[in-house]
């Protein structure tokens, strides 16, 4: 028999169903209460930053480039090069340099505009047997339809990021007539919400080559690949990528080189001002289509 001294002591014992919910529901209004009133207090901040100076993509950070779409710069050029055998006096980055440098002016030209990385690999010609400039070593070329999906690719991120225009200027030759096409599909695919330009004026030579026979220059001296043009262009933005002196020193029965026309005749004031015709020629299309946009 127990003692009733101990059994007095013995505290009650107790179920999990006494006790009330009311005080964990006031608790858990209580949170609620402190994070919206926190929430009213701290409100959650956008990320914004200064346009920086420069329209070079490349150079900028995320929060610059969504910054600057909502500031209006809703138009981005993708320019596209090549890396490609350009004879023995020009390195293989001719296309890359001149369409950076060009994009750029076209940019600061138009105002409100962005300019993506160069696309750098481009058709080429066939890879067995090799064609075109893929028999010369150092030319690095991709696919027609492998170059067309990355063009796809860019505009799609460009649209997602909020762009409404977006230009594709190609200083290469084997990049038209994907630029056309992509173009082509995307604006059916997007009915105007988004458009997608080739900017085919750029690649036009008729100017070029207009000028340099007002000049004392003939078909055979402008030449075509590698040639009097290429090489002038390059004598101004990228000077040092050009060797004039290796083509004195060529034998009189050397292999194909790589080169057309008259390049040892390229001078940089051939260069600028035939640079000046081919972004001119840009700048007035692009205009011309985002002036019907806004009607």
């Amino acid at each position: 028999m127990s003692d009733p001294k101990w059994a007095a002591a013995a505290p009650e014992k107790t179920s999990w169903s006494s006790f009330s919910r009311k005080p964990v529901w006031q608790t858990i209004a209580l949170v609620g209460l402190a994070a919206a009133v926190l929430a009213i207090a701290f409100p959650h901040s956008t990320l914004t930053a200064p346009m920086p100076h420069t329209v070079d993509m490349t150079d900028m950070t995320w929060i610059e480039v969504r910054s600057a779409i909502e500031r209006g710069y809703t138009v981005a050029i993708v320019p596209s090069g090549g890396i490609e055998q350009n004879g023995p006096h020009m390195v293989l980055g001719k296309h890359d340099y001149i369409v950076h440098e060009n994009a750029n002016r076209i940019a600061q030209a138009l105002g409100h505009t962005l300019v993506t990385p160069v696309v750098s690999f481009v058709p080429e010609g066939n890879y067995q047997p090799a064609s075109d400039n893929m028999i010369f070593p150092g030319t690095l070329g991709v696919p027609e339809t492998v170059f067309a999906q990355v063009l796809e690719g860019i505009a799609r991120s460009l649209k997602s990021a909020g762009f409404k225009t977006i230009c594709f200027i190609g200083d290469h030759g084997g990049v038209q007539a994907s630029q056309a096409t992509v173009a082509a599909k995307l604006n059916r695919e997007w009915g105007g919400q988004v458009r997608v330009l080739n900017v085919s004026d750029y690649y036009a030579d008729e100017a070029q080559i207009k000028y340099l026979r007002e000049h004392g220059e003939t078909d055979a001296t402008i030449g075509s690949h590698a040639g009097l043009i290429d090489t002038s262009e390059l004598l101004v933005v990228h000077p040092q990528g050009v060797n004039l002196a290796r083509l004195a020193a060529l034998p009189m029965r050397s292999e194909d080189a790589g080169h057309s026309g008259a390049p040892m005749r390229a001078t940089a004031d051939y260069g600028k001002a035939l640079l000046d015709i081919r972004v001119n020629a840009a700048i007035r299309q692009i205009k011309v289509v985002l002036l019907k946009d806004k009607r």
